[in-house]
């Protein structure tokens, strides 16, 4: 069960090197392709909506698998896009594999997230989910700095390539760990898991998903201007900050699967709370550079501490259909994502300072915050047995 888990796990740090990866490289990605930075910045943006767009059309092409047969193939995906990433000598080229390879994303962790739950008693599937996770959060912390480092001191491609490398030994670690069959590895109808997840109150779940991330990445996008005009912090200081934030996640997601593994909502008041707090002692705290690295540690632990709860949050809502739910899920917090870096551009492009950023993402989380308050209130009314009685 350990084996499986941690098989898991290494796909997730490799899907999450691969997405991350770009932005340390992007210098050496737009000097050897020979384009501006905005426009090797679409590989970032467009990797992003390959995920949301990905995940639901994946989720059909894989709807009659079984879910051990389904993790295989999309790592296979993620070998291939990744191996197409390092052949890649031409601009259209590389953004044609980044596109290949956010196709497995979201549908990888969105049934890897089922799988990781039903390996595991029933107390124990949040943190299950948020060991998977933990891949993905080890990626920021290890897979990004060092293959940024292969990049400037060596090829760029060599960082791909490696990448491809550990995707090779994820899939063999599925195939080897993975058991064939679970409790409810059977094919699904897809149409009835679509209305399922059509029910209003899976609709407010993956909200507060979207709600939640788009507050992360309103502040995180813009992280090093915020450093380096309010904070006032040298230019070594980013990557040392970045790696703190990075081990703030690790902690963060273990432990957001331990509160869920107590009570779903209960974790998602708690995190997101936390979430919203971290963001406006921020605002107080950006000015100073040793207390903005200590409170980012704290930030960093709150972002990632909502990840297990938000998706189990989802799954459950969506019971009767885990396969969909949870790979739409996967699509929100990129669309999250996408929706947070815009808003927080948007005071920066009427002039306003990089702290402002931070506001913006203090109002995300404040209404993330409202919508599981909403969830909870309608949680008591029992008004998700109605929908499903509707519906």
């Amino acid at each position: 069960m350990n084996l499986a888990l941690f098989a898991l796990a290494l796909s997730a740090f490799g899907i999450g090197t691969t997405e991350f990866v770009i932005m340390g490289i992007l210098p050496q990605v737009s000097n050897s392709l020979q384009v501006t930075i905005p426009q090797a910045g679409l590989l970032v943006s467009l990797y992003a909506l390959g995920v949301a767009i990905g995940a639901p059309i994946l989720a059909v092409l894989t709807k009659n698998f079984s879910r051990k047969k389904a993790l295989l193939t999309l790592m296979l995906i993620f070998i291939i896009g990744n191996v197409c990433c390092a052949l890649s000598f031409h601009y259209g080229q590389m953004m044609a594999a980044r596109i290949v390879t956010s196709f497995c994303h979201g549908s990888f962790f969105g049934i890897g997230a089922v799988v990781a739950a039903g390996l595991v008693p029933p107390q124990r599937k949040a943190s299950a989910v948020a060991l998977m996770f933990t891949g993905l959060t080890l990626a920021n912390v290890i897979g990004v700095p060092f293959g940024t480092w292969i990049a400037q001191h060596w090829e760029w491609h060599i960082t791909f390539w490696l990448i491809a490398g550990i995707g090779v030994l994820a899939f063999l670690a599925l195939l080897a760990f993975l058991p064939e069959c679970g409790s409810n590895d059977k094919p699904v109808n897809f149409r009835e898991e679509l209305k399922v997840v059509c029910q209003p109150h899976v609709l407010l779940a993956m909200l507060i998903t979207l709600l939640t991330f788009a507050s992360v990445f309103a502040l995180f996008t813009y992280i090093a201007p915020i450093l380096l005009d309010t904070t006032k912090t040298p230019q070594s200081w980013i990557t040392i900050t970045l790696l703190i934030i990075g081990v703030g996640s690790v902690i963060g997601n273990l432990w957001g699967g331990k509160l869920a593994d107590r009570g779903i909502l209960s974790a998602l008041f708690i995190t997101v709370g936390l979430l919203l707090i971290t963001s406006l002692v921020f605002t107080l705290t950006s000015v100073s550079p040793y207390w903005a690295v200590a409170t980012l540690f704290f930030w960093g632990v709150a972002s990632f501490s909502t990840v297990a709860p938000l998706q189990i949050n989802v799954v459950k809502s969506a019971h009767a259909a885990p396969n969909i739910a949870s790979t739409i899920n996967i699509g929100v917090f990129n669309i999250g994502n996408a929706v947070g870096a815009y808003l927080g551009s948007v005071p920066l492009s009427l002039g306003f300072g990089p702290k402002s950023c931070i506001v913006v993402a203090v109002g995300l989380a404040v209404l993330a915050l409202l919508a599981t308050i909403l969830k909870s209130i309608l949680a008591k009314t029992h008004w998700q047995q109605h929908c499903q009685q509707i519906y």
